[in-house]
């Protein structure tokens, strides 16, 4: 079992259960999935087919799963895009390996991020869902940087089951992730 499960299932499920007053173990919040998502839509003009393979390989080393092509669904000639083009990457991890994922994440690649005082607490949706970037891909200790050949961002969306942003973010504060403090938060 991934370490990161099992803290869920013995420290912070008991613990949300208890701050939420929520008697029911099935209502309390819990991590659904995470996407990770790449937008190569300067793949388009500068690169092409190099850069998208580039991103491909480094994805699936950074989730260890093959990540699907996203095309483009309409053309827009102010973009010059055209119907049907590769303009993305996106791989969705669940169970074990999501937990995997959100430990290495949590404990190796955010450490490494430069000048880091804490997550945005504004990347959630509203829903109970909370967005992340990347600017880099070379933060991921997988990939080798002297052979990343393009710069690439990364977008990791966390999907909880949480009806609320209050009780997602205790959520994953709980779970351990490192997010800043409100204005609010500390004028209170």
């Amino acid at each position: 079992m991934a370490r990161l499960m099992e803290k869920y299932k013995t420290t912070v499920l008991p613990q949300l259960q208890k701050e939420l007053n929520q008697p029911n173990r099935m209502a309390i919040p819990q991590l659904q999935k995470i996407v990770l998502s790449m937008g190569l839509g300067k793949s388009v003009h500068e690169g092409g087919k190099k850069r998208i393979d580039a991103a491909r390989r480094e994805l699936m080393v950074i989730a260890g799963q093959a990540p699907i092509v996203c095309r483009a669904k309409k053309s827009v000639s102010n973009f010059k895009l055209r119907e049907g083009m590769e303009i993305g990457l996106k791989v969705t991890l669940r169970g074990a390996r999501m937990y995997e994922f959100l430990d290495r994440l949590i404990n190796v690649v955010i450490p490494r991020i430069r000048d880091f005082r804490g997550l945005n607490p504004k990347g959630f949706d509203g829903r109970g869902n909370y967005n992340m970037g990347v600017n880099e891909q070379t933060v991921f200790p997988e990939v080798e940087a002297d052979k990343v050949e393009f710069q690439q961002g990364l977008n990791i969306t966390m999907v909880t089951t949480a009806r609320n942003d209050a009780d997602a973010r205790k959520l994953l504060q709980l779970i351990g992730l490192p997010l800043r403090r409100d204005e609010k938060d500390s004028a209170a």
